[in-house]
């Protein structure tokens, strides 16, 4: 079993959309494109896509109710990306995000490098909006480091909007949580989040929590 390393650094962005609102404009790529939701017999070729050798991950999330969306050209995966319900790990910030009834978040999104630059990625964000708008869900999540410029413009161009900005750090035994709530963002929406994020604090950790608007900054 892998160690757990000793510190940890990340600075994200959680972004959200209610679905009871006007739906976003269709995307459309500069690519010949074909979106659809993946089948757990899909999962040799997914994880061909995800650059794994072992299939035996996707079949894992599958088992656990996740589902995954794709983008094709021709007969190739351009694109992909994965919806949980209910609880989700974030990896980069080594806790759970805790999903109300009606709640989605979208996760471990990537288009593969020969596919890039061609508003693949917007579409099939806007793809799997629909589909779970049409399932009757009534809000996302979705989230990205900042430095992560491509994917946040993707979450902006799929109709997205920033909630919070977080700062996690981890050394040793300790680890702190700043969640701050984005300029603009309804009030409502970023205690939401911050709800679903404090819900997996360690009893070995700090939270913190800023209660004005801004952003994270170096320093």
């Amino acid at each position: 079993m892998l160690s757990q390393p000793l510190w940890a650094y990340e600075r994200g962005v959680l972004w959200a959309m209610d679905l009871d609102g006007e739906p976003p404009a269709a995307a459309r790529p500069r690519a010949p494109a074909i979106f659809a939701e993946a089948a757990p017999e899909t999962s040799g070729a997914l994880a061909t896509a995800m650059g794994l050798t072992d299939p035996s991950e996707i079949q894992r999330r599958f088992a656990a109710g996740s589902r995954c969306f794709v983008a094709r050209i021709g007969d190739a995966f351009a694109a992909y990306g994965w919806v949980s319900q209910g609880e989700e790990r974030i990896g980069e910030l080594e806790r759970s995000l805790r999903m109300r009834p009606g709640e989605a978040y979208i996760w471990d999104c990537v288009t593969l490098e020969p596919f890039r630059r061609q508003g693949i990625y917007s579409a099939l964000l806007v793809y799997m909006v629909a589909t779970l708008r049409r399932e009757g869900l009534h809000r996302l999540w979705i989230g990205a480091s900042q430095q992560n410029r491509p994917s946040l413009k993707g979450f902006a161009n799929a109709g997205f909007q920033p909630v919070v900005t977080i700062l996690y750090v981890r050394l040793l035994g300790l680890s702190y949580s700043w969640l701050v709530g984005v300029a603009n963002a309804p009030p409502a929406l970023v205690a939401d989040a911050r709800q679903a994020l404090a819900s997996d604090r360690s009893p070995h950790g700090v939270v913190g929590q800023a209660h004005t608007s801004g952003s994270l900054h170096d320093g």
